[in-house]
């Protein structure tokens, strides 16, 4: 089961997936199903941001929501920065990361950051 929650870990979309399947496969669906609601009106299918732990970091993943207009902020695999550094400038910048929405996030659901 792949689920999107809210900052108050309240359910937004799920995917039942087999119990091997891997969590980055199914971020596609899991947002394709997204939908967040409104006081009135269609719900919304565009959220303000995403927060995602270390395993969506692949750079397919982080395209997907940039599509949309949708910010994503993730931290950065340890390889992946070994990697960029090693080529040099040819592959340009690391990807944004706000360790403030990352934090604010996780403390408003009662979750540690250590």
């Amino acid at each position: 089961m792949h689920l999107a929650a809210d900052g108050r870990c309240r359910p937004l979309a799920f995917f039942p997936t087999a119990g091997q399947a891997g969590d980055a496969p199914a971020f596609t669906d899991v947002m394709s199903r997204l939908r967040v609601t409104r006081p009135f009106g269609r719900p919304r299918t565009r959220p303000d941001l995403v927060l995602d732990d270390k395993a969506y970091s692949s750079r397919a993943i982080r395209d997907q929501p940039r599509r949309r207009g949708i910010r994503a902020v993730m931290p950065e695999r340890a390889d992946q920065q070994a990697n960029r550094r090693q080529r040099g400038q040819t592959d340009g910048r690391p990807p944004a990361f706000d360790r403030e929405a990352t934090s604010s996030a996780t403390s408003s659901s009662g979750a540690s950051t250590a």
